[in-house]
This record gives C-alpha cells, structure tokens and sequence, in this order.
C-alpha cells in the first residue's frame, strides 16, 4: 500500500505486481495471481485525474536451461490469468530462444553483474518486429556503485545493437523509498544510452505497447485500440458548405 501510494503521488497511472520463478528452486510451481482488489481494498487515484490507480499483474520466469521454456510454450492456464509476461535469460542461447520463439511480452536484462555473452544483431532485431521489449532495471544502479557500473554498462551495450528502440525502464522496488518519478527515471534513460525522446518512450508509451502486447497474447488474436482525433478549426471551417459561409459572412 506505501509503495502504491508513493506510485500514484509522483505521477504513475499504472504499476504492475512482479511474481517471480527462479526454476533453479524447487517445486516451483506457477499459481494463479492474486487479485489487486485482495490486497487493496481501496486503492488510491492518480494524481490530477479522477481515475484509481490501474494495478496489472506481471510473471517473471528466471529461465538457466533450455528445459525451463517447455513450460512457457505449452499452454498453461495459470500462465494467461497474468496480464505481463518476462522472462530472465540466463545465457546466450536462452537470450536466443526467448527473442526468436518465446511468447513473451518482455525481456529482462541482467543489470547487476556482468554478462556473460554479448548481445547480436539477428536475435535482438526478431524481437523488435515480434514486438517484445527488453527491460532494464534502475534500482541497483541506485543502492550499490558497482551495479551501477554494470546497469551503464549493460545498458550500453545493448542500446549499440536496438539503437533504442522497444526500451521499458522499471523499478523492481521492494521498498518506497527505491522509487523515482517518471521524469528522474527519464533523465536515467540519458545515462544507459538513450537520446530524450527514447528515455520517454521507455516509460510512457514504450510500458502500454507492452500491455497491450499482452492483451494480444491473452485473447490469441488481436487488439483495436482507437482514439478520437480533435478536430482542428480549419477542418470544420471547409466542412461548412460555400452557401452556408456566405450567409454567415453577410
């Protein structure tokens, strides 16, 4: 409830609960998600609207065998009830398999220590048109030096190969205080390698494309997302026929 108040008082419309599955664990077992209105009864409207608060539930599966994505691709019904998808690679050939056939709606990129393997072309590009989004965390870049060494780092080197594109930069905080408004968190974005409006797009309208990539993944066929244009002054003084014109002039 603090971290959902805080949320909503530094300008967030939206925030996603992370459950997380490390398969190295045992007797991991994917459960359904718990229901927002659960575990807030009351939840808090967003400042300088009158809308609540949208509270999305996200999965995370920490994949370190090929094995581990068995699960993903068959069709568990536990898995569909859970609004965002991610899945954390741990090696090259899991980075491989979760950008080209996975489906998923994001992929996490290891921020707190050194990769492993470098980032390619092919793989990061398929992900791109298949509309997934690459993760970054800003958290460990703010409790410890060293991670935040590796967060630019990473950053970096990823952002030499998608040239920015299909960024999101999210928190994973545990704690209020580990939060920052969406204009610092931007301003972080310059950090990693992204030009300004990139650093925006990776939280406003980079966050949506991925929930609505996981509406789409959901109901298995599409979405139509449609918004009303305004209609400018010159438009509606054309669609006013000449005779009409005429006589308003005289």
């Amino acid at each position: 409830q603090n971290i959902l108040t805080v949320c909503f008082s530094v300008g967030y419309s939206a925030v996603a609960l992370n459950h997380v599955i490390d398969f190295k664990d045992k007797k991991q077992e994917i459960i359904k998600p718990v229901s927002p209105s659960e575990l807030f009864p009351s939840l808090p409207i967003v400042q300088g609207t009158s809308k609540r608060i949208k509270v999305l539930t996200r999965l995370t599966l920490v994949v370190s065998d090929p094995s581990h994505c068995n699960l993903l691709r068959s069709t568990s019904a536990n898995i569909r009830l859970y609004d965002i998808i991610a899945v954390f690679p741990k090696t090259e050939k899991l980075f491989h398999i979760a950008c080209t056939t996975l489906d998923v709606d994001l992929v996490c990129i290891n921020v707190t220590e050194k990769l492993p393997f470098y980032f390619r072309r092919p793989p990061v590009n398929m992900a791109i048109d298949r509309g997934i989004y690459f993760e970054l965390l800003y958290t460990p870049a703010i409790k410890d030096s060293t991670m935040r060494r590796y967060t630019i780092s990473n950053a970096i080197s990823l952002m030499q190969i998608c040239k920015g594109k299909n960024i999101v930069i999210s928190s994973a905080a545990e704690r209020p205080l580990e939060l920052r408004g969406p204009y610092d968190v931007a301003n972080l974005g310059l950090l990693f390698g992204l030009s300004e409006g990139e650093a925006k797009a990776a939280v406003s309208t980079n966050c949506r494309a991925t929930v609505l990539h996981g509406e789409t993944r959901k109901s298995a066929c599409g979405i139509v997302y449609t918004v009303k244009k305004p209609r400018k002054v010159e438009e509606e003084e054309t669609a006013v026929p000449a005779c009409k014109k005429a006589k308003t002039q005289a």
